[in-house]
């Protein structure tokens, strides 16, 4: 196999990357100067070496806490539960969250063998009887997809008698969509409008 080839099909391997896209990427690389491709990848070995998730809340980070979970500013009694990491920046581009996070990793999905136990469910369970009831409230941001619905009401059963308030995202979220592509103005007036489970 050519390096064209395998660099093509790691590429490919890429969410929203199909096989003609990954071909324009590697031909954009071998056209450009040789430093950009240098730099992407001193940039993926970089990122591979460097970023691990947070011990506290599973988000990606360069240090054992992450950058959430290290500023004082933030609410400790507010976590908002999101399935990915990037459904982190999805609601902190909206200005309007003060508040912490904990990434599942995933959502429930027994079809393709993704149950409690291979998401940070335990994890969760265990921050929150380790805050000794200073968690007033846990908002579940999970997608409004089929398998986003489950795990929200999952949790909820895991979460109530723990005692904290527990909402979900109000429904201005279309349903079926990721939070990654939602525009931060839907988000925030979701977040302003959750509704108590």
């Amino acid at each position: 196999m050519s390096v064209i080839d395998q660099l093509t099909g790691e590429f490919a391997r890429l969410p929203g990357i199909g096989p003609k896209t990954a071909l324009r990427l590697v031909h954009h690389l071998m056209k450009g100067p040789k430093d950009d491709a240098r730099r992407l990848s001193r940039s993926v070995l970089e990122l591979a070496e460097r970023i691990r998730p947070c011990r506290r809340c599973g988000n990606f980070s360069e240090h054992e806490l992450c950058e959430v979970c290290t500023n004082p500013r933030r609410d400790p009694g507010l976590i908002c539960v999101v399935e990915e990491a990037f459904d982190v920046g999805a609601i902190e581009r909206t200005g309007q969250y003060e508040g912490l996070f904990h990434v599942l990793g995933g959502r429930l999905s027994p079809l393709d063998g993704i149950g409690p136990e291979e998401l940070g469910v335990a994890a969760l369970l265990e921050r929150v009887r380790g805050a000794e009831g200073q968690v007033r409230e846990i908002i579940i941001a999970t997608n409004s997809s089929v398998e986003g619905e489950a795990t929200a009401v999952y949790l909820e059963q895991q979460l109530r008698p723990l005692g904290p308030r527990i909402t979900r995202l109000a429904r201005g979220i279309p349903v079926g969509s990721d939070l990654e592509y939602v525009d931060g103005t839907t988000i925030a007036e979701a977040l302003a409008g959750r509704r108590e489970m």
